[in-house]
């Protein structure tokens, strides 16, 4: 498999892709939901990933009734992932090799994520790749989120490169959806959630791990 055409820019999602921070939002969710006395279908959280946290709100609330303290309640998982992840998430395979590619062809490259500023200053730092790319994109800089293509349009037009010309690189359904909708060329790299069929044909490939996505990259230098 090949991608249709030489990428002149990379920009990457943050959570379940260069860090393994989905399972650990999952595991911080179930502390939560048993600190509050709460049960959380498979169905909600799934659901959740790759959302800003403003559109979170309404998922619970359909699942709990429109009563529910969201907000409440999401401070509280925060506590949990962050007292889970107090020593930094775990770094993805093949991040640190596909970013040595990148360098090597001087394609620069960004990141477009539904997460804070703050967070991802966080995890960048605890892995040393602050300076590693040239653009980061976080909630707040974009006026629709995932799966709207706002945060990769945005990512683009920083660094400078044709939306078309772009890979996008996801993990999560919503964030496919993103890419796709934003004319990028998409590869899915799965965490938690499986590509449906329809996800499937949205994206140039399925990946691996971002190991086969440097090979990919490598075919087109």
């Amino acid at each position: 498999m090949t991608l249709p055409h030489r990428p002149l820019a990379v920009i990457f999602d943050m959570d379940g892709l260069l860090f393994d921070t989905e399972a650990l939002w999952n595991a911080a969710l179930l502390s939560a939901a048993a600190e509050a006395g709460h049960q959380i279908p498979d169905a909600v959280y799934n659901g959740s990933i790759g959302l800003r946290r403003s559109q979170c709100g309404p998922l619970f609330r359909s699942h709990f009734g429109e009563d529910f303290p969201f907000e409440d309640f999401h401070a509280d998982w925060r506590r949990h992932f962050w007292r889970i992840a107090e020593s930094g998430p775990a770094l993805k395979s093949g991040v640190t090799g596909l970013l040595d590619l990148l360098d090597q062809l001087g394609l620069p490259r960004a990141i477009a994520t539904s997460s804070s500023r703050a967070t991802v200053d966080r995890h960048l730092s605890a892995h040393g790749l602050a300076a590693r790319f040239q653009q980061l994109v976080c909630r707040g800089d974009y006026e629709n989120g995932k799966p709207a293509p706002d945060p990769f349009l945005k990512a683009a037009e920083r660094l400078g490169v044709e939306p078309r010309l772009c890979l996008a690189l996801e993990d999560s359904h919503v964030g496919v959806r993103s890419g796709a909708a934003a004319g990028m060329m998409t590869v899915m790299v799965p965490d938690l959630l499986e590509p449906t069929p329809e996800i499937g044909g949205l994206c140039v490939l399925v990946a691996r791990d971002l190991l086969q996505v440097r090979d990919l990259v490598l075919a087109h230098r």
